[in-house]
């Protein structure tokens, strides 16, 4: 077993990769705002977490991210020319999702200075 091949690198690694994901689809979103007929997308993490379990409940070692896990929201109603981006809405989640992102990376970055204080005892 490598010494970054853990459980809790490997799961801090695919939570960057999907933070980094959900930030291009938010972005996606923001940067459409004003094309007519324009739907809100969003990366769902239950489709995420679906394909992480296998049906003897056992986990999956990688993450894949598919077009599948991003979905239009075809419910919510917008604007005349049938976009429904909320921008206010769309910002707080690129925020709430830049906070997840960099306490992921705060957590690396502890996983790193307790791997470097280990070594400098030997």
């Amino acid at each position: 077993m490598g010494l970054f091949n853990t459980t809790s690198f490997r799961l801090m690694e695919q939570g960057l990769r999907f933070t980094s994901e959900n930030s291009k689809v938010i972005s996606h979103n923001i940067s459409n705002i004003d094309t007519p007929g324009y739907k809100t997308k969003y990366l769902t993490f239950s489709g995420v977490l679906r394909d992480k379990m296998n049906p003897n409940h056992k986990y999956k070692k990688e993450l894949h991210l598919k077009n599948n896990e991003i979905f239009a929201d075809e419910i919510t109603k917008g604007q005349p020319d049938g976009n429904n981006v909320d921008y206010e809405i769309q910002a707080t989640m690129l925020v709430r999702n830049a906070m997840h992102q960099e306490a992921i990376i705060n957590q690396i970055e502890s996983e790193f200075r307790m791997l470097r204080s280990a070594m400098r005892r030997n």
